[in-house]
């Protein structure tokens, strides 16, 4: 078993991707710190596709695929995805070895300063590329227009600051682990995505080394405390 030394990492290269690497890396040292990663951060198809609606998309590869090359054709030896964006099936050759406990996996509504649900005009342009999440707006208020949104969470930040959409909707999560819970926003009504917040780690199906690994930090292999 890998006691220490380096893991090659394939990851995307937003902030929060890279934000989510240092996370796992934290998780794992608690366990083996001798063990330090080196990232290889791609842009995906995913990530350059700027255009592309997410509204109707199944779980594809459109946000993994050239990190599973990578894993695939032994250019990394794990990759690290936001446990959510994981195609289904997984690439074939590939497994997912941990999903880790995670942070808060609640959708917000995010609004500009001294804004909020009251204030916001009739008809009002509320940013979001999900159907479940469009769902949820409509419970809170019918009047309001959905619109599709891409981009990075800065990205997306400053269409809202800028006054090109009047709310955003953005997972919890990553106002957490980007250090932006100073955004004035609500918690949705309803369930989150499975997995949101969690965070997936893959390998090659023959890896049993980095399936051992990282058996530490997978929340699947915890068994409930019975009381």
């Amino acid at each position: 078993m890998l006691l220490s030394g380096e893991i090659l990492v394939a990851a995307r290269s937003s902030s929060l991707s890279r934000v989510q690497v240092q996370e796992v890396l934290a998780e794992l040292n608690a366990f083996h710190p001798n063990v330090y990663f080196t990232p290889h951060l791609v842009a995906t198809k995913g990530d350059k596709d700027l255009l592309t609606s997410l509204r109707n998309m199944d779980k594809t590869n459109f946000f993994t695929l050239e990190i599973d090359l990578m894993l695939l054709e032994k250019k990394c030896r794990i990759a690290i995805h936001s446990a959510k964006d994981l195609p289904e099936p997984l690439a074939k050759g590939l497994k997912c070895i941990a999903l880790t406990k995670g942070v808060d996996s609640s959708d917000v509504l995010v609004f500009r300063e001294n804004e909020g649900l009251s204030t916001l005009q009739k008809n009002a342009k509320v940013a979001t590329s999900s159907l479940r999440r469009e769902e949820m707006i409509k419970e809170l208020r019918e009047d309001f227009l959905c619109v599709d949104i891409r981009g990075t969470i800065e990205e997306r930040l400053k269409k809202l600051d800028r006054g090109e959409v009047d709310a955003l909707v953005i997972a919890q999560a990553a106002l957490i682990r980007l250090g932006l819970t100073f955004r004035n926003r609500i918690t949705l009504p309803g369930p989150a995505a499975l997995h949101q917040g969690q965070l997936a780690i893959l390998c090659r199906e023959e890896d049993e080394e980095m399936v051992e690994l990282f058996s530490c930090i997978d929340v699947r292999n915890k068994e409930p405390i019975l009381r």
